[in-house]
C-alpha cells in the first residue's frame, strides 16, 4: 500500500492533491471518515494526516491541523538546520584549503605581476606598456598587422621607442608587404636609424609586442580596448618561436618584393589568390593583407581578368591552374598555358 501511494501522490502534507485535499477535509468537518471512502487516497494514511477509530475499525480520524503544522515546521527547521551545518562545513573546508595555498605559493615581487593578467582599458595598456618599456634592457619584436600605419598609429608608442633607442635596445619589427607603401613607416624607420630592423610578410598573425623575452602583450577583443599581459615562460617562449618563425620567412623592408613568377600579376594579387583558394571572403581577405575591401575587390577583378575567368567559381580554377594557390614555386622558365589566355612566361 505505501508503495502505490508514492507513486500515485509523489507529494508532502503541506500540499496535498486534489482528492487528499477533498477527504482530509471532510475528516476534519466531521470528525471522521470511512475508511473506503479513503481508499483512492492512501497519501493521507502515510502521511499520518488519518489513522484508525480505535472504536471502530471501518472509520479514520483526522490528526488535527495544529499537529500536522507542528510537525511539518518541526521538518523544515531539521532541514534547514542541516543545510546551515553542510554550509559551514563547506566553508571551513575551503578555508583550510585556500590556507594551504598561502602557505604554498610565495608572494611575487614588487616588479612580478601574474603570469596572465587581463589590461581593461587604454590607460591600464599603456601604464603595462610603459612599465615593460622601463624594465626591458635588450631587445623587442613586435608583430604590427593591417596596412599602411597612420601617423596617430606611430607617434603612439614613439615616445617607448625613443625611450628603448637611447638605452641601446635592438628592436625588430614585422608589417604586412601594404606597410610599404606609407610614408609614416618609413619616416619612423628612419628616426629610429640602425635601431630598428624591419621585414614585411603577405600576411601576419595579430598585434604582439614582446619585451626581453620575458612579458609579451597581444589583444584581449577586437577592437583593442582589452589586451593580455603574459608572463608564463612557457607562453612567452612559444610566442618568440612563432615571431622568429616568420621573421625568417619574411623579406627586408630594405629588398624589393620577389616577382610572383607570371607576367601581369602582382604580388599582392598572388597573395589575394592564395587566400581565395582556400575559401576566404572578401572581406577576410582584405583585413588579412592590410587593405580596403574595395581595393581587395579591384585585385580581384584584375586577377580574374588576367587568368581569363567569366566567374568567382571559374576563377578558383584558373588559380589552381597556373599555381597561384600556395606559395611561390621556383622554376627554371617554363611556360604556362592559362586557358582562354597567351601564354604566360614564369621568370
Amino acid at each position: 500500500m505505501a508503495g502505490h501511494g508514492a507513486e500515485e501522490h509523489p507529494h508532502g502534507a503541506d500540499r496535498l492533491c486534489e482528492a487528499g485535499d477533498r477527504v482530509y477535509s471532510r475528516a476534519v468537518r466531521r470528525g471522521r471518515v470511512a475508511r473506503r471512502d479513503a481508499g483512492p487516497v492512501p497519501c493521507l494514511l502515510e502521511l499520518a494526516l488519518l489513522h484508525p477509530d480505535p472504536d471502530d475499525m471501518d472509520w479514520l480520524v483526522p490528526t488535527s491541523p495544529q499537529e500536522v503544522m507542528t510537525r511539518l515546521l518541526r521538518g523544515m527547521y531539521d532541514e534547514v538546520s542541516a543545510s546551515q551545518r553542510r554550509v559551514g562545513s563547506a566553508v571551513a573546508a575551503f578555508e583550510w584549503y585556500a590556507g594551504l595555498g598561502r602557505q604554498v605559493q610565495p608572494a611575487p615581487s614588487a616588479g612580478e605581476g601574474s603570469a596572465i593578467r587581463v589590461l581593461d582599458g587604454l590607460a591600464r595598456i599603456q601604464a603595462a606598456m610603459d612599465e615593460a618599456t622601463q624594465a626591458c634592457t635588450t631587445e623587442v619584436l613586435t608583430v604590427q598587422p593591417g596596412g599602411i600605419r597612420r601617423e596617430a598609429e606611430l607617434s603612439e608608442g614613439l615616445h617607448r621607442a625613443l625611450t628603448l633607442r637611447g638605452r641601446g635596445v635592438r628592436m625588430r619589427d614585422l608589417y604586412t608587404h601594404v606597410a610599404r607603401h606609407g610614408q609614416g613607416l618609413l619616416n619612423y624607420l628612419e628616426l629610429m636609424g640602425d635601431a630598428v630592423e624591419a621585414r614585411t610578410l603577405d600576411e601576419v598573425i595579430d598585434r604582439l609586442i614582446l619585451f626581453d623575452r620575458t612579458v609579451a602583450f597581444i589583444p584581449a577583443n577586437t577592437d583593442r580596448t582589452m589586451a593580455l599581459e603574459l608572463r608564463h615562460p612557457a607562453i612567452v617562449e612559444y610566442l618568440v618561436t612563432v615571431f622568429e618563425r616568420l621573421w625568417r620567412l619574411a623579406i627586408p623592408l630594405t629588398a624589393p618584393l620577389p616577382d610572383t613568377g607570371i607576367e601581369g600579376i602582382s604580388h599582392r594579387e598572388q597573395s589575394i589568390a592564395a587566400l581565395l583558394a582556400e575559401g576566404h571572403q572578401d572581406a577576410v581577405i582584405a583585413e588579412r593583407l592590410g587593405i580596403s575591401v574595395r581595393t581587395c575587390r579591384a585585385h580581384i577583378a584584375r586577377l580574374s581578368e588576367t587568368l581569363g575567368a567569366a566567374s568567382r567559381t571559374q576563377l578558383g580554377v584558373r588559380i589552381a591552374q597556373v599555381g597561384l594557390d600556395g606559395p611561390p614555386r621556383p622554376t627554371a622558365s617554363p611556360t604556362l598555358s592559362v586557358p582562354g589566355q597567351e601564354s604566360r612566361t614564369v621568370r
